[in-house]
């Protein structure tokens, strides 16, 4: 029996399903984020509500994905408020909890936040970072439309293992430029 599936912005109600699935993420992949659990496991609820926030100027918004009416996914999108910056945005905090990957709804969490993007009309460009050798990750983006820009050496450090990470720098250009 297939999934039903559904990816919509998160609001306040969502907020403590977004933080239980964001520490699994944490726990589940250290070496693709940059936030340790114990970080944001320390954070308010007050952070998670900040990002799961529906109001249309938010300067953050995040995006999850349901399957059978359960969280099983999430994608955040971060605007850049600085005049001389602020025609970018940052896909952070992606993942796809194992036992929903294969239903599409990596790609369906990328195609909501550049959508999200497109709705600023002064946003151009979305960037993001994927740990070095993470080519599952590096694919799905690539196939949404980003292109690989460049590598960060040493971009993160396990805390547990002194190993070292780089970050694969990535943007998607939306249009519009003159």
């Amino acid at each position: 029996m297939t999934a039903t599936t559904l990816v919509r912005r998160l609001g306040a109600d969502d907020a403590p399903a977004y933080r239980a699935l964001s520490l699994r993420a944490y726990a589940e992949h250290p070496d693709a984020f940059t936030a340790t659990v114990s970080e944001r496991a320390a954070q308010p609820m007050s952070f998670w509500l900040a990002r799961a926030s529906e109001a249309p100027d938010a300067p953050e918004c995040v995006f999850g994905a349901f399957a059978d009416g359960v969280l099983v996914g999430s994608a955040g999108l971060e605007f850049e408020n600085r005049p001389k910056t602020c025609h970018k945005a940052l896909l952070f905090g992606m993942y796809v909890a194992p036992e929903a990957r294969g239903l599409g709804l990596g790609a369906d969490l990328v195609h909501a936040v550049l959508a999200a993007a497109r709705e600023r009309e002064w946003v151009r460009v979305v960037r993001l970072t994927v740990t070095e050798g993470n080519a599952a990750a590096e694919s799905l983006y690539a196939r949404c439309g980003f292109k690989r820009f460049g590598v960060e050496p040493m971009a993160m450090r396990d805390v547990e293992t002194g190993q070292f990470f780089g970050k694969v720098h990535m943007a998607c250009v939306l249009g519009g430029l003159a």
